[in-house]
């Protein structure tokens, strides 16, 4: 009889249910993948793609080159009032593009920036800190909360290698006190120029060169001008004499060059070659200096002469400056006092946004700049350079000759007898940029000579000296016992801009304005401008219907012989047809609005179908897809 064995169940496999293993392998997948995450981000630096039309989050290679330069660990302080912003989207996203270009910048630098990011609360010590740094509170929050956005920034002592930076005392400190949405296309500028300021160690120098009083004259109880105190805040200012000048040091960061009057020879020469060798030049010319003392000479007959020029460095450069010409503009004419009367000064400029570079960051956030007497500039037509306009006039300029203006300072209103405009934006102050050659050729023997300087190599052209003076920018006002500085315009803000984005590094000069992050809409834009065009036909039709009418019931008075303004029946008749064209017009004016709207509420009904329904059934029909031919395989595999 056979016997049948039964197998034994302590020899079968060990057998898992289904969900048992996927339990276990989620286990493993979180043992596993958790760490691998902490030490990447610990470790290891993730690849970012600006995926952006205009590379928003890209840093520039200036701004790269300053970052991987940095000698002293950097502390970064984001202020932001958080909750007193919940009302303002607009500053909230603009917070977010902020804070999204600073962690860049702290991505790049390996550890050098710290970045902290705080809400100063209203009474708290976050805001007394926000205050202490140099940060200013804008009005305008919720509940009426004042609003902190800017930017601390402090360089610590010691090396980088050094332990504890954060407890360091700060060598130097610095801010940005509010970030201005309307400078977004100078972000990157701005935060960049502040890491480049606490990475130095002293103040840049500047030399100046000038035949006017502005560095006051202690003798006398004179103080410098107040562009100048505000210059030697920022830098270390060298007076140069011009007399005894063979040589410009090239540890000099900029050279400002004042009303150049008589300048030697040997002067022009190391100006020359100053430039030549990548310095960085900023004249002031003028045809009629008024602060220019220079008395009457022995045989003058008329006035003195108070002009500048640099004629042999600028026929080098390609430049055309004539010092007997004066730029007037009666739609920018400043309002002055004389005689007890006011009055609009046509060779007294009033420059205002639309006369500023909204390109260039040193005027992009100017609003007003007043000048006196001012010349311009243009180039040759053999000229190897460009210029970039700074400041320039309206098209209803005029230029004349700088005798008549001197002739009118009596009665400036005579300079508008005969005015006409020449209908041209004539360049007050310009960026001169390209190959300079030198204007001393018969020079090339002397030692350390150069004929060129290096390809877009830039000079800084200003054709007025006025600007300088206290009198068309600030104004004294006692305070207290304390005589205090009023401003009414930003002619300091133009020159210390200057100087401050001169003395920068090269790196820091290529740092350009950028596009903004508002897209706009161009499609409903296009719409819009449609619309206005449908707009103004009707306007003009009703204007002219308008304008035919009345001619119609002027010839109709007089024909039917209307006594004490008796409204006759073709004149009512008229009336009325008028009145009944003038409904149908706004009707159609109407129609046209609410077509308009119409078309955009459906381009705006298909971006959300887009956005809301299509996106999502795509991305679940794909899902659905995947998940079905993973079914089949994992089926046709069994």
């Amino acid at each position: 009889m056979r016997r049948l064995r039964l197998p034994s169940r302590m020899s079968e496999p060990l057998r898992f249910s289904r969900r048992t293993l996927l339990y276990g392998g989620l286990v493993l997948l979180v043992l596993v993948f958790v760490p691998l995450i902490v030490a990447s981000s610990r470790w290891l630096h993730a690849s970012r793609i600006d995926l952006t039309t205009d590379q928003l989050y890209t840093l520039t290679p200036g701004t790269v080159h300053i970052v991987d330069t940095l000698q002293r660990p950097l502390r970064l302080t984001l202020y932001f009032s958080d909750h007193a912003t919940r009302d303002l989207p607009q500053l909230r996203s603009y917070e977010q593009r902020v804070r999204e270009m600073l962690q860049e910048m702290v991505a790049r630098s390996h550890g050098t920036i710290r970045l902290q990011i705080v809400d100063p609360v209203p009474y708290s010590d976050d805001e007394a800190s926000a205050e202490g740094s140099g940060l200013t509170a804008a009005n305008g929050g919720s509940n009426g909360e004042r609003v902190f956005f800017g930017l601390a920034g402090s360089a610590m002592s010691g090396g980088l290698e050094a332990e504890g930076a954060e407890e360091r005392v700060p060598e130097r400190s610095l801010a940005i006190p509010f970030f201005d949405p309307s400078r977004e296309a100078f972000l990157e500028y701005d935060i960049a120029k502040l890491l480049y300021e606490l990475n130095q160690t002293s103040k840049p120098p500047i030399g100046v060169i000038s035949s006017l009083p502005v560095d006051g004259n202690p003798v006398l109880g004179q103080q410098p001008w107040t562009v100048m105190q505000q210059i030697g805040q920022l830098f270390d200012v060298k007076m140069l004499d011009a007399a005894s000048l063979q040589h410009v040091d090239d540890s000099i960061k900029v050279l400002l060059l004042i009303q150049p009057r008589q300048l030697p020879v040997d002067a022009q020469y190391a100006i020359d070659q100053y430039v030549l060798r990548g310095g960085h030049l900023v004249v002031f010319v003028d045809p009629d200096a008024e602060l220019d003392g220079t008395p009457y000479g022995a045989d003058s007959t008329t006035f003195p002469d108070h002009s500048s020029d640099l004629p042999r460095l600028f026929a080098a450069w390609g430049v055309l400056y004539d010092p007997r010409k004066i730029v007037l503009d009666r739609a920018r004419a400043l309002q002055i006092e004389l005689g007890g009367s006011s009055l609009n000064h046509p060779a007294m400029l009033d420059l205002g946004a639309q006369e500023l570079n909204r390109n260039d960051a040193v005027t992009a956030s100017l609003q007003r700049i007043n000048v006196s007497t001012v010349g311009y500039f243009d180039l040759a037509q053999d000229a190897r350079t460009r210029l970039i306009p700074l400041l320039q006039s309206s098209r209803e300029a005029e230029v004349v000759p700088t005798q008549r203006v001197l002739d009118a300072s009596n009665d400036p209103t005579t300079l508008l007898q005969g005015y006409q405009p020449d209908n041209s934006n004539y360049v007050l102050a310009a960026r001169l940029r390209g190959t300079f050659d030198s204007a001393f050729p018969e020079r090339a023997n002397q030692p350390g000579y150069r004929a060129r300087s290096a390809p877009n190599a830039e000079v800084i052209l200003v054709a007025d000296t006025d600007l300088l003076s206290d009198r068309l920018w600030v104004e004294p006002q006692n305070l207290l016992g304390q005589t205090m500085m009023q401003v009414f315009a930003n002619n300091g803000d133009f020159v210390t801009n200057l100087v401050d984005n001169l003395s920068g590094s090269s790196a820091l000069l290529s740092i350009r304005g950028r596009s903004t992050s508002q897209r706009p809409f161009t499609r409903v834009q296009a719409l819009r401008n449609v619309a206005d065009q449908k707009f103004l036909q009707k306007e003009q039709e009703l204007e002219q219907e308008l304008a035919d009418t009345r001619r119609r019931l002027d010839e109709l008075q007089p024909a039917k012989g209307s006594r004490g303004g008796t409204v006759t029946a073709e004149q009512r008749r008229e009336i009325e047809q008028f009145r009944q064209r003038q409904l149908a017009i706004n009707k159609e004016l109407r129609e046209v609005q609410h077509q308009l709207n119409a078309e955009i509420d459906a381009l705006g009904l298909r971006v959300k179908v887009i956005n809301i329904v299509l996106v999502p059934a795509l991305l679940v029909l794909i899902g659905l897809l995947y998940g079905w031919r993973r079914t089949r395989h994992s089926r046709a595999r069994r």
